[in-house]
């Protein structure tokens, strides 16, 4: 189904879970901007919360995101304390007016934290916001995961369980430093599901050291066999340089960039045929969950979460180097947690880092999410020669097409969307660099 053109791939692009990206912070936004936004934040506002636990209580030598090993208590204690802090500290701001929806906690690991600890920083939310009925999700380590957990979380209404799971292969768990044997990850599950909590979502990898085909399609039958609601396929970053843990892991049998590939089709190919509706390009979801019939009504959304059916606006994140998204800016806390607790204990938005796109930065943002989350966006007529001579070779190789003045893209191109999305990106993208014109009614989807 997907056809592997190396020249395509060869330039790394982000992500997109925000435009512009992380990338493009700048220091000169921060805390004062993001105080004038919450200001301006009107009554009923849909609210999205996300609460940041960079702790786990084992680190995996693979793993890319902001945390810590949680080996200390009083660390442990100051951070919930600083944490606590801030969510009072902005929902003072907003003096009542905004409405949660959805309250997730990741991490990290948010189960490095205790049970009770959990229900003490919930029920802060929970207090202090206008929480009527949000939908509560959590990611867990299933390593550390307990029968005390899956009743907190049941007593708690947390409806969404998130499980790192990344391969069933001992042989490659143990090459990344996350050995946890399947007998784990199915009482896990079994215990969530006893309690009601069937939504319950696989983080998996491919591209792993020594990983074949072969160790992929064990993890997916077992995965299938266990039928989580959604799952998640991300193909493994190598950046020793920039990750330090990553220096353990030897990289003398990752599989190649043919072997990604195939890897990825593999998967894409495997879930699909299993039922799955593929969403994006590396989530999956049974045609019963929300996420999949978002996705079939083109509601799809795209934030720091991945592919998501959250439609709020504004997204409120907490905790050390979380990232807020709200109408005109983008934040990012205080990255260390030292100095994030200082800020917060000073009486201080620990905000540290951001961005407040413009018009034109907007724009460009609703054409690459159109791009990512229906595989299809209408453009002005100002942006069509552009886009046209850009896309050029996409449209010959046959991994788009154009409807007049819409871009479609065809079966087959999702491991190139993120490419041609980067296309319209002012920042690194051909497509009128920043600065020149992009209207506002370009980024009009077509659904």
């Amino acid at each position: 189904m997907w056809t592997y053109h190396p020249d395509l791939l060869a330039r790394p692009v982000p992500r997109y879970t925000s435009y512009p990206t992380a990338a493009d912070f700048v220091d000169e936004v921060g805390a004062e901007q993001y105080a004038g936004a919450l200001g301006a934040i009107a009554s009923a506002t849909p609210l999205s919360l996300y609460v940041h636990i960079p702790y786990c209580d084992q680190i995996c030598w693979y793993c890319g995101c902001n945390t810590g090993a949680a080996n200390r208590k009083h660390r442990l204690t100051d951070y919930l304390t600083a944490l606590r802090a801030e969510i009072a500290m902005v929902a003072k701001r907003l003096g009542g007016r905004g409405r949660v929806q959805h309250i997730a906690f990741g991490g990290g690991s948010p189960n490095a934290i205790t049970p009770v600890d959990f229900v003490r920083l919930l029920d802060r939310i929970m207090t202090v916001f206008d929480c009527s009925d949000p939908e509560i999700s959590i990611e867990v380590d299933p390593r550390t995961f307990t029968l005390e957990w899956a009743r907190v979380l049941a007593s708690s209404q947390v409806s969404r369980v998130s499980m790192g799971v990344q391969t069933f292969s001992p042989r490659i768990q143990a090459a990344i430093g996350r050995v946890q044997p399947l007998e784990h990850i199915e009482q896990a599950v079994m215990s969530l599901r006893m309690r009601g909590i069937d939504s319950i979502n696989f983080d998996l990898m491919y591209g792993l050291p020594g990983q074949t085909l072969d160790d992929l399609d064990g993890t997916l039958e077992q995965t299938i066999r266990l039928a989580p609601s959604r799952i998640a396929l991300f193909g493994y970053a190598h950046l020793p340089a920039m990750i330090p843990r990553q220096k353990r892991i030897d990289a003398s049998n990752l599989p190649d960039d043919r072997q990604r590939f195939e890897q990825a089709a593999f998967g894409y190919l495997r879930l699909r045929d299993a039922g799955y509706v593929p969403v994006g390009f590396d989530h999956f979801a049974l045609p019963s969950d929300p996420l999949a019939v978002a996705a079939l009504e083109n509601r799809v959304n795209r934030n720091f979460q991945g592919f998501t059916h959250d439609g709020a606006s504004t997204l409120l994140g907490f905790g050390a180097s979380a990232i807020s998204i709200l109408p005109g800016l983008i934040v990012q806390n205080e990255k260390n947690a030292g100095p994030y607790r200082a800020l917060v204990g000073a009486g201080q938005l620990p905000a540290s880092r951001g961005v407040a796109p413009d018009a034109q930065d907007s724009a460009r943002s609703a054409i690459i999410n159109a791009i990512l989350c229906r595989g299809r966006v209408r453009l002005a007529d100002d942006l069509l020669p552009p886009a046209r001579a850009a896309l050029a070779e996409f449209e010959r190789r046959g991994l788009l097409f154009w409807d007049a003045d819409m871009l479609v893209l065809k079966p087959g191109s999702e491991p190139y969307a993120r490419v041609i999305a980067a296309q319209f990106d002012g920042y690194r993208g051909a497509i009128h660099p920043r600065g020149g014109p992009v209207s506002l009614h370009s980024a009009a989807p077509a659904c």
